[in-house]
């Protein structure tokens, strides 16, 4: 599954599914696809997942790659989350909802 978040503010950004809901219920939401946040809802949600990844990158990593295949496809949660931070600004400066759906 994907997950394709949107708002008039951006461009869409596509996730695979686990990361995408990962990342919603970081920003505070049940991890439901689809769905939405209400444009006054938008800073908050913005702030819980900053908030989230800021303690995220504080833990230990458990999955840390241990030799050099794995470490060329490892990429932080943190980094994973950069497209949806910036849209989620984007939808804030523009006052706009955010929506996503899934690719079926």
């Amino acid at each position: 599954m994907l997950v394709i978040f949107s708002s008039q503010a951006s461009a869409n950004i596509t996730m695979f599914g686990d990361i995408g809901v990962q990342l919603l219920k970081m920003m505070g939401h049940s991890g439901t696809v689809p769905s939405a946040i209400l444009a006054k809802d938008v800073p908050a949600a913005l702030a819980n997942l900053e908030v989230a990844l800021g303690v995220a990158e504080q833990q230990p990593e458990s999955e840390e790659p241990t030799d050099y295949t794995e470490v060329t496809s490892f990429v932080r949660l943190s980094h994973r989350a950069l497209p949806l931070i910036d849209l989620l600004k984007a939808a804030v400066k523009d006052e706009s909802n955010v929506q996503w759906t899934n690719n079926n």
